[in-house]
């Protein structure tokens, strides 16, 4: 029944990808799908499979697809998306033998992508399952594991009625390697127990790698003040709040990145402004020397960029959901960010460290600022409380290798 009506799906996503763009890279990717696995594994080839929604879950698997190469050079990677937005950032991810988009879950689909890839062992983050590639695996026995899992009790697996179709699904995986006690607590309540272990989340692993890794940026090291507020992947609905606060406050510096580059949302952000400001790309000595504000126009600086502030302002809490905290948590600062972050764990626990402050408007912004501004032992203690939960929470990936090097 469900293969009926995921067909019927996959007809309508068809005609709607006529006329959406998004849809139409993602039809056109999967039909290049399988001609990418034809030229690239071969018959004898021993693979490991890794899906994955987008780009923040493949945050989240990267930490593990390193670990496997390292520990099974000779195995072939295969690395497959749903989503375009992951998929065009990381289709030339070198540490995959294989990056392409995942054909949708029809049965025909299902079983040429077996047959192409057959895996040793194929791997899941965090949430995107689907349930004929499961079946098919758990046919032909080959181990199935869930990294990163975070479950919640309204999540339909766990629903009184009608839930029998989504926990069969569940029951395809050989382990689950979960982030949190409640995950553990929910499967185990579905008799998954056995399967069951608590091993954190990767993407700490991935973080404290990345901070390691981070690179000097030109000239920042001597961009400095009494507080240096580092603002990451800002939406306008959020710099209409924050850039005001800035301009009243002259013993803070800022570093603002926009989720988005381009043109008008830099214009719109210089328009904010009343204290003088440079881009990054026309960053000179002279420049810095005079400049209260940098505003980043370039991609893939945001991780190395927090370690220049003292404290974060971590965008999207008025829009979609908040981005990745994470990210600044790992620099040991404290952060501020918007009311709707509720659908990630990280960002609650950060908050009942007091290692960040959510902030609903104007006059909540400026209360969250003044006080870590005016109080330097609550600015470090919040830092500290945030360094410690990433710290307290790595080790994912060594938990997830133990597991497997004794079963694959």
């Amino acid at each position: 029944m469900y293969s009926i009506f995921f067909q019927i799906y996959v007809w309508l996503f068809r005609l709607v990808a006529l006329f959406h763009k998004k849809a139409a890279k993602m039809v056109v990717g999967q039909k290049q799908t399988f001609r990418l696995l034809e030229e690239k594994i071969s018959s004898d080839d021993a693979c490991f499979w890794m899906h994955v929604s987008s780009l923040g879950e493949f945050e989240q698997g990267r930490p593990l697809i390193e670990a496997l190469r390292r520990q099974y050079p000779t195995h072939k990677i295969v690395l497959s998306f749903y989503s375009p937005s992951g998929y065009e950032v990381r289709k030339d991810y070198q540490q995959a033998d294989v990056v392409c988009y995942l054909p949708f879950d029809t049965p025909f689909a299902v079983k040429r992508f077996y047959q192409l890839v057959h895996p040793q062992a194929a791997f899941f983050v965090k949430y995107d399952l689907w349930p004929n590639y499961l079946r098919c695996l758990r046919r032909h026995h080959i181990p199935a594991y869930l990294i990163s899992g975070i479950f919640r009790p309204s999540q339909r697996y766990f629903w009184p009625l009608g839930s029998a179709f989504f926990r069969r699904m569940l029951k395809g995986f050989d382990q689950f390697f979960v982030q949190n006690q409640l995950s553990a607590e929910l499967l185990t309540g579905i008799e998954l127990g056995d399967k069951v272990q608590i091993c954190g989340d990767t993407r700490c692993d991935r973080v404290l790698q990345v901070a390691a890794e981070s690179k000097h940026l030109f000239m920042l090291d001597t961009f400095t003040a009494p507080h240096v507020l580092v603002a990451g992947s800002t939406w306008p609905q959020d710099e209409k709040r924050l850039i005001p606060y800035f301009n009243q406050h002259s013993d803070m510096k800022m570093i603002i990145a926009p989720h988005q580059v381009n043109e008008s949302r830099l214009l719109y952000i210089e328009s904010l402004l009343k204290r003088p400001a440079v881009r990054y790309s026309q960053l000179t000595i002279e420049s810095l020397a005079q400049a209260d504000c940098i505003i980043i126009d370039c991609y893939g600086l945001l991780s190395s960029l927090y370690r220049y502030g003292d404290m974060a302002y971590i965008g999207g809490g008025f829009g979609a959901g908040i981005h990745n905290t994470l990210e600044a948590a790992v620099y040991g600062i404290p952060m501020v960010f918007g009311p709707r972050y509720q659908k990630f764990d990280e960002a609650k626990a950060l908050l009942e460290r007091k290692a960040a402050q959510s902030i609903d408007d104007e006059e909540s912004l400026q209360a969250a600022f003044d006080a870590l501004r005016k109080d330097e032992h609550l600015k470090t203690s919040a830092g500290e409380a945030a360094k410690d939960y990433v710290l307290t929470n790595s080790g994912s990936t060594q938990c997830i290798m133990s597991y497997l090097t004794k079963h694959l």
